[in-house]
């Protein structure tokens, strides 16, 4: 029958050894780090992320501009799709007009666009076709997935340091016991070392 006692760790007593009070302080540690350490962790990078990728929106939105424009080019009479049976958008010749005249350029449309349909395309400051700037929801992915990332990366680095500290102390704790026994085995066993 095997009984355990709350907190032998913790006290004194012939049968406590200094490995096991290390193995009781990390075990705590880990705990604190493990449900306040990881999630702060993730909170933190989440918050500068959050951060990067609203500096990145606005950045890309003052410098990009949003057109209507008609789609002149030919668009293909059958698009590929891959699994799943999503189309894709292609890139097609579309033109639009504003006041410094009339443009034409290549950019990406959405599938399904035919020849005369008009459609939202976005230019960066040197003409060219850009996607568009991330919007909230696009922020908010990134903001969740660096903390969630965070918070895991810092919760498998806390588990394989405990990982470690529980080998060495393991390691340890064997070699006392070997030393121990040494000493004790020739009067059990009147053996003469």
């Amino acid at each position: 029958m095997r009984t355990r006692v709350r907190g032998w760790r913790w006290r004194r007593n012939p049968l406590r050894r200094r490995s096991d009070v290390v193995e009781a302080w990390t075990a705590l540690v880990v705990a604190v780090l493990l449900f306040v350490g990881a999630p702060l962790a993730g909170a933190f990078a989440g918050w500068w992320a959050h951060d990067q990728a609203r500096a990145v929106a606005t950045a890309q939105r003052a410098e990009r501009h949003q057109v209507r424009a008609e789609v002149v080019g030919r668009t293909p009479e059958r698009l590929p799709s891959v699994q799943g049976g999503r189309d894709h958008p292609y890139r097609v010749d579309v033109r639009w007009t504003d006041t410094t005249g009339t443009h034409t350029a290549n950019a990406r449309v959405p599938a399904g666009t035919k020849h005369g349909d008009t459609v939202d395309v976005w230019f960066d400051v040197a003409g060219r076709a850009a996607p568009p700037p991330p919007g909230e929801t696009q922020v908010w992915q990134h903001t969740v997935t660096t903390g969630v990332c965070a918070t895991g990366g810092a919760a498998a680095a806390v588990l394989l340091a405990h990982t470690l500290v529980r080998r060495v102390s393991t390691g340890h704790r064997l070699a006392e016991w070997e030393r121990e026994w040494a000493r004790t085995e020739p009067e059990w066993t009147r053996r003469r070392a």
